[in-house]
């Protein structure tokens, strides 16, 4: 089982402090991080994820209580965000192909089906990303996310640019990944997103 443990972060960008005395521990089930835009969530998301270095204050990563250093984590983490892409000349299925092959995780057809399939993207596997509206971008974003069947998944804003029935999407790939026993970040301010959450934290301006 993997754990985090977050003591007094704080990080700034130049002069403007974003994040300050941030603690928390997380060890099963779903965290939510909302607040409003602007309040820190995607610089907190990106400090837990390893993308972002906090100016000072810790966070530390364990698994089966070994701790996990950044580079140790990095195997096991899923992660959606509105501004992470994919490749736009790349189909649908070429772009999950090959994320799987640089993250030495390549899978057998029948994975690829099956994930399609949990995203509700079958009849898109040949099309090209940048043909696709934003809402199958979506879906495609949070098919990339399981690709390493994650152990750790960090979703920001996971129902950006969904209609009703993407909502009911991202409830029902929460509720399977928290049966498998994945740890689940949501960064969000919809309050339906913060509902799937066991515990959460709220970030001020």
């Amino acid at each position: 089982m993997i754990s985090v443990s977050v003591s007094n972060l704080t990080k700034k960008y130049n002069r403007k402090l974003v994040l300050e005395g941030i603690k928390f521990n997380h060890s099963s089930g779903v965290l939510g991080i909302s607040g409003s835009n602007g309040s820190g969530k995607s610089t907190l998301m990106k400090c837990l994820a390893g993308l972002l270095r906090p100016n000072s204050g810790s966070i530390s990563w364990s698994k089966d209580n070994q701790k996990l250093s950044q580079s140790d984590l990095k195997p096991y983490i899923g992660f959606v965000a509105p501004y992470i892409s994919l490749y736009e000349d790349l189909t649908v299925l070429e772009n999950l192909t090959f994320l799987s092959e640089v993250s030495l995780n390549k899978q057998n057809d029948e994975f690829y089906r099956d994930l399609l399939s949990q995203t509700e993207i079958e009849s898109l596997s040949d099309k090209l990303y940048k043909s696709l509206s934003t809402g199958q971008q979506q879906r495609v974003k949070l098919a990339s996310s399981l690709i390493k069947e994650p152990s750790v998944l960090f979703w920001d804003e996971p129902g950006s640019n969904l209609d009703s029935k993407g909502h009911e999407l991202v409830k029902r790939i929460v509720n399977i990944q928290k049966e498998k026993g994945t740890l689940i970040i949501i960064a969000s301010n919809d309050p339906d997103e913060i509902a799937l959450c066991n515990k959460k934290i709220v970030l001020t301006d």
